[in-house]
């Protein structure tokens, strides 16, 4: 039996290269998003939003199965900024980790840098169904940059009970983070509408 066809509805390839990892062993075939000559725009106000805005396009342009991942770091003293903008906060990565280190330079207390990932995945089905999943990681913003594995603001991020950035300890990431705990609600649901696949 063929197995069945599910698109990533991402460009992201460190995003791309995680969640093959993460779906992969479960037999459905993992197909990377085709280029478009636009950008899609992301105009939700909330992490599922977005996922679904992506998700559906890609669906619906494509009559495939596809999954989206929108995800961020939202930082309880910046009022929950990065957030929504957590990609594009600053520029790039790098200028995103100065910016947020800036901004959070006068805190010097590490109660005081509370922060979370999150990720929503959604699942847009070829019959037009959408679903969404979340998952979370509870943490601290580091003092500075440390580690040089993973992406984004891994070099920053402490996952709660570790001194240690996510950038400096990958194989655990693959286990807590955000996106991990989402992958694993959506594995089971992707098993449950396998029939909508």
């Amino acid at each position: 039996m063929e197995s069945k066809k599910i698109l990533l509805a991402t460009k992201n390839r460190h995003k791309i290269e995680e969640l093959k990892a993460l779906l992969s062993p479960f037999g459905w075939k993992i197909v990377d998003a085709p280029s478009l000559p636009y950008e899609i725009e992301e105009n939700g106000k909330t992490f599922c939003e977005n996922a679904i805005i992506k998700a559906r396009f890609y669906a619906e342009e494509y009559d495939i199965t596809a999954l989206s991942d929108d995800s961020g770091l939202v930082v309880d003293a910046l009022g929950g900024r990065p957030g929504i903008l957590s990609s594009r906060y600053g520029g790039d990565d790098k200028e995103n980790r100065k910016k947020l280190l800036e901004e959070m330079k006068h805190l010097r207390n590490l109660n005081e840098r509370k922060a979370h990932f999150v990720c929503c995945i959604a699942i847009a089905t070829r019959k037009g169904k959408t679903y969404t999943v979340e998952g979370t990681c509870d943490g601290y913003i580091a003092f500075e940059e440390r580690g040089n594995r993973g992406f984004g603001y891994d070099p920053v991020f402490m996952p709660e009970g570790w001194n240690k950035t996510f950038a400096e300890i990958p194989e655990i990431k693959e286990k807590i983070s955000h996106r991990a705990k989402a992958v694993k609600k959506a594995i089971n649901l992707l098993k449950r509408i396998e029939d909508e696949i």
